[in-house]
């Protein structure tokens, strides 16, 4: 008889095809390597899934609403200011619980091989560019002023997710009130960074003097 415990659940399948593309991309997401992974039978698949499609399926559902979900509800949260609009969206590129970056590069180099998986990322995109665009209509940007900006902010972050760039977090702190001045054209307020540290790191001293030590106090208003 085969009890649950043999067939796992569907949360593990996904959780191990997960992984499996995040480490090999969409080839390595096979029912028989996922349920040597799993240390089960590969016909405990079909209790959850109709078939491999049906998988994949929920791997680009996990990935909208992760992705693209976490980036537009960032672009929605109340800010007093653009500054603090845009740091909201700099979350996003700090916390995996809203945006996971490696998803987002194994979904983009899965979409250089399938025509469906492109048409997705391309929706996805129009959709956190329109987001971006109306958070910076709602702080009297002009239109075209606003999707400019909005295709700056975005397509530098894809960009460094499709490069794998990787910056330590002292580089990081060091280069967000530049990044926010860049893409706003306002300066960012060392209160305003303050906040925004606090909600990712533990050292918040650490932190600030590593941005202090980056010599951009020229483009603060320290209060």
């Amino acid at each position: 008889m085969t009890t649950e415990s043999d067939k796992g659940r569907a949360e593990d399948w996904l959780d191990a095809a997960y992984e499996a593309l995040i480490s090999g991309g969409i080839d390595a997401v096979k029912i028989q390597l996922l349920a040597k992974t799993l240390g089960t039978s590969r016909t405990s698949f079909y209790w959850f899934f109709k078939d491999r499609e049906a998988l994949l399926a929920q791997l680009l559902t996990h990935w909208k609403h992760k992705n693209t979900g976490g980036l537009i509800k960032q672009t929605e949260c109340y800010a007093g200011t653009v500054v603090e609009a845009m740091l909201n969206v700099f979350d996003c590129w700090l916390d995996t619980e809203l945006f996971d970056a490696d998803l987002e590069y194994a979904v983009r180099y899965w979409a250089l091989h399938s025509n469906a998986v492109a048409a997705e990322v391309a929706a996805a995109d129009e959709a956190r560019l329109a987001a971006l665009t109306r958070m910076l209509s709602n702080f009297d940007y002009p239109p075209l002023e606003a999707s400019v900006r909005a295709r700056t902010i975005y397509l530098t972050q894809i960009g460094y997710i499709s490069m794998r760039a990787v910056d330590t977090p002292d580089e990081r702190i060091s280069r967000i009130a530049e990044y926010v001045r860049v893409f706003t054209g306002q300066a960012c307020e060392r209160a305003d960074l303050k906040r925004f540290v606090a909600r990712h790191a533990p050292d918040l001293t650490a932190w600030m003097a590593a941005f202090d030590k980056g010599n951009n106090e020229v483009w603060l208003s320290d209060r």
